[in-house]
């Protein structure tokens, strides 16, 4: 897949079938529409091409940055996942059109003009149920199959149903995942749920218990973190390595009040040091809600029962 960032930058293509979107989390109704879009493409025997756009139109349109509103925005990927996501699925031109309040005015006419004729030369459209474009959402699929012969190009609306019957959205995936529901959350994704994140020192308590643990600090700092509790992961090592992991989210009350939450987690079977490096955690499974424990002891106890319980999940 050819990821283009800049609009005057992109190719001229012929017999182009295009969708557009936000797709955050490429879930499975996304997945629908990619499926529909690359039929198209290769019955047109042209390339699939997926417009998107960043950052995210709601930093730009919404509140002031430190309007609590604003700081409830939580993306289930980020730029590189996304494009990691749609790559997977036969997408072969990504666009991505920087998203910005000049850009945010334009009219549907001239979005539809300047974006998918005269820069993506598109010649099939594919579009999810109710989407819509231009300045205050003016244009939608009436508006397109109105003038689609003015246009030069065809106009498909993936049906409601289509995409209802699989009962996904953004905001479902969302409300599983800060419940600790992963099963829910990884079922409408298609796939495990991903957070990256660099890690940072910590308290080192973990070694005196004999369960050490990476601290991470995430890269997106808009990514969803999911609600807290004690998960069985996948750890994927900056080399690529794929390791079991047992993953707490929380504000560790065993050990003290009113602390920050941390995201910790212990990496079965490793030792070696991990400071500054990356890690990706792909969530599998949830085992239990954030408790306090009476001491140290009662808490390394459980902690060798999760250990048990993670191995159970990935095996």
């Amino acid at each position: 897949m050819l990821v283009i960032r800049d609009p005057a930058q992109f190719p001229s293509l012929s017999n182009a079938a295009v969708t557009t979107g936000t797709f955050d989390g490429v879930h499975i109704g996304h997945q629908r529409i990619l499926a529909r879009l690359r039929e198209v493409a290769r019955a047109s025997g042209g390339p699939a091409v997926v417009i998107t756009y960043w950052p995210h139109p709601r930093l730009v349109l919404g509140p002031p940055p430190t309007h609590p509103e604003l700081l409830a925005l939580q993306l289930l990927n980020t730029l590189d996942e996304r494009i990691a996501k749609l790559a997977e699925h036969g997408v072969d031109y990504l666009l991505i059109v920087p998203f910005t309040r000049k850009f945010s005015e334009w009219t549907s006419e001239e979005y539809i003009q300047k974006l998918l004729l005269d820069t993506v030369h598109t010649r099939q459209l594919v579009i999810g149920y109710d989407h819509r474009f231009g300045r205050n959402r003016e244009g939608g699929f009436d508006y397109l199959s109105a003038h689609a012969a003015r246009y030069g190009f065809e106009v498909e609306e993936i049906p409601r149903e289509d995409v209802d019957a699989v009962g996904v959205s953004s905001t479902r995936i969302r409300r599983a995942l800060l419940a600790g529901d992963i099963g829910t959350a990884n079922r409408y994704l298609g796939y495990a749920y991903p957070l990256t994140g660099r890690v940072v020192a910590g308290q080192r308590l973990g070694r005196t218990i004999g369960y050490p643990t990476a601290n991470l600090e995430t890269t997106e700092p808009l990514k969803l973190v999911p609600g807290r509790g004690t998960y069985a992961v996948w750890v994927q090592l900056a080399d690529g390595q794929h390791y079991q992991g047992m993953l707490s989210i929380g504000v560790r009350p065993t050990v003290g009040e009113e602390l920050a939450q941390t995201i910790e987690v212990n990496i079965l079977d490793f030792s070696g040091d991990l400071y500054g490096q990356a890690l990706t955690l792909e969530f599998v499974a949830w085992l239990r809600s954030e408790k306090k424990f009476d001491g140290l002891d009662a808490l390394k106890a459980q902690l060798a029962l999760d250990a048990e319980n993670t191995r159970a999940a990935l095996a």
